[in-house]
């Protein structure tokens, strides 16, 4: 069992190199072994392009090896065609013996398919090494499949006191709670989601691009609630550095170069109707940068897998309070003088 760990755990690290590339594909790693030596392996790059298992079968230089050996993965090999052809198949038809997968794929077009293919070949096969590791690896594509919306991330940062702004801003927009190390973070993890919403009185109050600038990596899709069209055109969420979706009670739907109108009913819940809207556009992830109303919202619906809360030195005294959630139990990690709370919601 430990030795199958040690692989499966490979699969884990090789898979992490396709955060923010694959959506909407889950992130899987693979390695293939011929008596205790990895002789070759993979991850998935990006929708459209060879997947794990394919990538670490090509990389082993003698073919004839496979025949007496296992290949690792961290999620079940595809039985069915999509872009690329199924893995299945492919490991079929080289004849490996033996697959040890980490956990089944939610998938409805493979849950557990692709295991009876290679059981009916004759091949050996083990499911179940690290589950919960490779569940949290593909934890936004799991709940997307599972739950039907995206895997959704609240993130704010809030002073020593529990103010997410001060009451006057003055000429500092936006004002940072948060040192440059927690910033940098935060656009590491944009560069991760597929997609970024904040409120209108966000956009009004800080302008923001809601883009990657202090890491590398592709922007996120931004999205605007807009219920009354206040938000002016000429700020930065309506220029062309990525594509933008607007949910607004005005207009009609509508598309103009790389901006989409999306007509929504205020009157009902509005977060269903977002969430329902991320769904049926195929996308798996979303952060929630703001501002507190939004990210109450979210909130009081239970519409959210997890928050990351950061808590500067700053202190403001007044302003506007941060969002309220109910959930005592967190990891905490410094960040020089900031500190990150990580909460996560089970039910």
């Amino acid at each position: 069992m430990k030795v199958q760990e040690k692989y499966i755990k490979k699969c884990i690290e090789l898979a992490k190199n396709g955060l923010g590339t694959t959506y909407p594909n889950p992130l899987v790693g693979c390695v293939i072994v011929y008596e205790n030596e990895i002789i070759g392996e993979g991850w998935h790059k990006k929708s459209g392009e060879a997947h794990a298992e394919v990538v670490a079968i090509n990389s082993v230089k003698n073919k004839d090896l496979l025949k007496n050996a296992t290949i690792y993965v961290s999620l079940e090999p595809c039985s069915h065609f999509g872009k690329t052809p199924p893995c299945a198949d492919l490991i079929v038809k080289y004849k490996i013996p033996n697959v040890v997968i980490g956990t089944i794929d939610p998938n409805s077009k493979v849950a557990g398919t692709g295991v009876k293919k290679l059981l009916e070949a004759g091949i050996n096969v083990t499911v179940g090494i690290l589950e919960e590791e490779c569940n949290e690896l593909n934890k936004r594509f799991f709940t997307f499949h599972q739950k039907k919306r995206p895997f959704i991330i609240l993130k704010w940062a809030e002073s020593s006191d529990g103010f997410i702004s001060p009451k006057v801003k003055l000429e500092q927009k936006p004002v940072w709670i948060t040192n440059e190390f927690s910033r940098q973070l935060t656009h590491k993890w944009r560069s991760e989601e597929q997609a970024i919403l904040v409120g209108t009185q966000t956009v009004i109050d800080d302008n923001p691009t809601l883009t990657v600038r202090d890491w590398v990596g592709k922007n996120p899709i931004r999205i605007v609630i807009d219920r009354s069209n206040k938000i002016s055109k000429e700020n930065h969420v309506y220029d062309n550095q990525a594509q933008t979706i607007v949910f607004s009670s005005l207009g009609i739907n509508s598309e103009v170069a790389h901006i989409k109108y999306l007509k929504i009913d205020f009157n009902k819940k509005s977060t269903d109707q977002i969430v329902a809207f991320l769904y049926e556009n195929q996308i798996q992830s979303v952060i929630i940068e703001g501002g507190r109303h939004t990210i109450q919202s979210f909130i009081d619906a239970n519409l959210w897998d997890e928050a990351r809360v950061f808590q500067g030195a700053v202190y403001l005294e007044n302003g506007t309070k941060a969002p309220i959630l109910n959930v005592k139990s967190c990891t905490k990690k410094s960040i020089q003088n900031d500190t990150l709370l990580i909460f996560r919601n089970y039910d």
